[in-house]
């Protein structure tokens, strides 16, 4: 990974009401070391995070990834953010970044073990190039998550929703997934309802309709998804969220999984089982993700 800049951030509280935070930023060196050993992040995975994607020095759907992580910092009873000094971080990395795609990260820790303050840093990176899995699409498997649809509402300190840092689960999902000769994975509650990928959002077409799953499963709120959808709304096709059976997946018209970096990837089976590909909608929802979006 070619690494662009960094910076570590003093949290600001986020009723705080500067207009300029450059003080509380401190440029380091990004393959250098910068965290304590001491820091909750590593030890445990105890924070949260955001992927933005980033074209031409463009950061995309700013406004949303800022909100997902205020959410998610709600959820984890974490410091509320201050969104105005994130956004200032971001602007500053973005303009180190190269042309053609990239990748900015936000990380909210809860800290060193034992001490007083939360901590927070923002990367800048070269992204990794999807041009042939927007084009060619993935094969996934459904994998059981291990729990029922109506277990986020009961119990609540699964975190489920929140972008936290603890994807040991989610990057073995995908082991598993190409241990089965797939590229990615698909969560499905164990009562047989559809959720996301490890990853990614899932959206499935029947007919003119776009569906993916209601967030009452405990899924993590797709900024792309969301951005997708209202593309989509523009274009005269309707849009819905809904708890979707497990077969409805392999009988769809067609189904992608879509994220801030990847983009939207249509599914080409789903347990070995083929699944048509729309590719001219695929495209075009590309070409929509890949201009300028705030």
């Amino acid at each position: 990974m070619a690494w662009y800049s960094a910076l570590m951030i003093d949290p600001a509280a986020a009723d705080d009401p500067r207009d300029d935070f450059a003080a509380t930023f401190t440029a380091i060196d990004p393959a250098a070391p910068a965290l304590s050993v001491g820091e909750l992040s590593t030890q445990r995975g105890d924070g949260i995070f955001e992927s933005i994607g980033v074209v031409d020095r463009h950061p995309q759907e700013v406004t949303a990834h800022l909100e997902r992580l205020a959410h998610s910092a709600r959820i984890c009873d974490l410091p509320a953010p201050n969104l105005a000094q994130w956004r200032q971080a971001i602007a500053e990395v973005a303009v180190a970044c190269g042309p053609g795609e990239s990748v900015i990260k936000l990380i909210l820790s809860r800290g060193v073990e034992h001490g007083p303050a939360p901590t927070a840093w923002v990367t800048a990176a070269a992204a990794s190039d999807f041009t042939a899995i927007r084009r060619d699409g993935v094969r996934v498997v459904t994998l059981d998550r291990g729990y029922a649809i109506d277990v986020p509402s009961r119990a609540p300190w699964l975190l489920l929703g929140a972008k936290t840092l603890s994807y040991a689960v989610n990057m073995a999902a995908i082991r598993e997934a190409k241990r089965r000769g797939a590229d990615d994975a698909v969560f499905v509650t164990s009562d047989g309802f559809v959720l996301e990928a490890p990853t990614a959002s899932l959206i499935i077409r029947r007919g003119d309709t776009f569906v993916t799953p209601a967030a009452n499963g405990g899924i993590l709120q797709g900024t792309t998804q969301l951005s997708l959808f209202a593309h989509l709304e523009q274009q005269g096709f309707v849009t819905a969220y809904e708890t979707i059976p497990l077969d409805q997946l392999a009988t769809a018209d067609a189904a992608w999984l879509v994220s801030s970096v990847r983009l939207a990837a249509p599914i080409t089976a789903v347990d070995g089982t083929p699944l048509a590909v729309d590719a001219e909608l695929t495209a075009s929802a590309n070409r929509y993700l890949l201009s300028p979006r705030d």
